[in-house]
C-alpha cells in the first residue's frame, strides 16, 4: 500500500503533517509522537530577528476550537537554526520551516538563511501584518501575495509553500496570486479571525480583543476553501482547518488536498498525527485502496 505523496519534487512518506504553532519544532511532542512516523514535521514561525508575542491571556477555549492571540513569539533564525534543526536532523522525516515577517526584507532575510541550512520546504506566513503598508496582512492583497511570493521565491533554494488567510472575500483570487508569483504549493487555511467576551469579567477572553479561530467549528469552511483552490490553481495543496483524525483529513484529500496539517487537535490529543497516519491506512484497506493517489481529488 502506497500512502507516499510528492509536493513540488519533494516525497513525503504519508500525508500528515501538523500545523505551523501547534507543535514547537517537534521537541516536546516527540515524548508523545515518534516524529519518524510522519510526513513531515512543520515548525512555528520562524522570523529575523526574536519575537515576545502578544500580552497575555493569549489563548481562549471557544465552543468546538480555540482562539489564539500568541502574536507568532518565536526566538528567531540564529537560535532556531543552532537548536532545533538539529534536533530534527535526528529524524526521518521531512522538514518545511514556517517563515513569518513584518516587512519583505524580513522574510527574505531568513528565506537567505534557511538556504544554507538542510531542510526541505519553506511555508510562507503571509498573514502577517505589513507594517510598511499599514498594517494589512500581505495575504489579504492579491497584489501584495503575488509580490511577496515573487520576492520569496527569487532568493528561497527550498521549494516555497505560501499559506493562504482565509479571511479574505475570495479565497481563489489568492491562490491565482500566488501561482502567478511562482509559488510551489499553497497550503490552506490559517485561522479566522474571531472573538470572545468574558462576560463575567465583562472584558475580552484574550489581551489582544481579537484572535485567530482554529479547531473543529473552522472544518467546513476550511474543506470548502480547499475544494475552490483545487479547481482554482494547478499547485498542489496542503489542507488544513479543524482536523481531528482521519475521517476528517481524508474529506481534504478527497476534496483535493494532496496533504494535510493537524493542528489544534494536537492540543487535547498528542497522538492525533499518527492516529490520523494509521486510521488512513485503515481505510485504504477497507476500500481496497492500494495508492493515495486513488484518493486525491477523487470527490469532484
Amino acid at each position: 500500500m502506497n500512502m507516499s505523496v510528492n509536493i513540488a519534487g519533494v516525497e513525503f512518506k504519508n500525508p500528515v503533517m501538523e500545523a505551523s504553532g501547534t507543535f514547537g519544532s517537534g521537541m516536546e511532542y516527540s515524548e508523545f509522537v515518534d516524529l519518524n512516523r510522519l510526513g513531515a514535521v512543520v515548525t512555528k514561525g520562524v522570523a529575523n530577528v526574536p519575537w515576545p508575542g502578544n500580552p497575555t491571556p493569549r489563548i481562549a477555549e471557544t465552543y468546538g476550537g480555540m482562539i489564539n492571540a500568541i502574536g507568532l513569539q518565536n526566538p528567531g533564525i540564529d537560535v532556531f537554526a543552532k537548536r532545533d534543526i538539529p534536533f530534527l536532523k535526528k529524524y526521518d522525516t521531512k522538514i518545511i520551516v514556517n517563515v513569518c515577517g513584518r516587512s519583505t526584507e524580513d522574510y527574505i532575510e531568513v528565506v537567505e538563511r534557511l538556504g544554507e541550512e538542510p531542510v526541505d520546504m519553506l511555508e510562507i506566513n503571509i498573514s502577517c501584518p505589513n507594517v510598511k503598508e499599514g498594517g494589512i496582512a500581505f495575504g489579504q492583497d492579491p497584489k501584495a501575495v503575488e509580490a511577496i511570493t515573487k520576492a520569496v521565491k527569487a532568493h528561497a533554494k527550498q521549494p516555497i509553500i505560501m499559506k493562504l488567510s482565509p479571511n479574505v472575500t475570495d479565497i481563489t483570487v489568492m491562490a491565482k496570486a500566488a501561482e502567478a508569483g511562482g509559488a510551489d504549493a499553497i497550503s490552506l487555511i490559517n485561522t479566522i479571525t474571531g472573538m470572545k467576551i468574558d462576560v463575567e469579567r465583562r472584558t475580552f477572553a484574550v489581551a489582544n480583543k481579537t484572535g485567530g479561530l482554529s479547531g473543529p467549528a473552522i472544518k467546513p469552511v476550511a474543506v470548502r476553501m480547499v475544494y475552490q483552490a483545487v479547481n482554482a490553481v494547478k499547485l498542489p495543496i496542503i489542507g488544513m482547518g479543524g482536523i481531528a483524525n482521519a475521517a476528517d483529513a481524508l474529506e481534504f484529500i478527497l476534496a483535493g488536498a494532496t496533504a494535510v496539517a493537524i493542528g489544534t487537535a494536537n492540543f487535547h490529543n498528542p497522538y492525533a498525527t499518527v492516529e490520523t497516519v494509521d486510521g488512513i491506512r485503515a481505510y485504504m484497506e477497507r476500500h481496497g485502496i492500494d495508492d493515495i493517489k486513488e484518493l486525491i481529488g477523487a470527490v469532484k
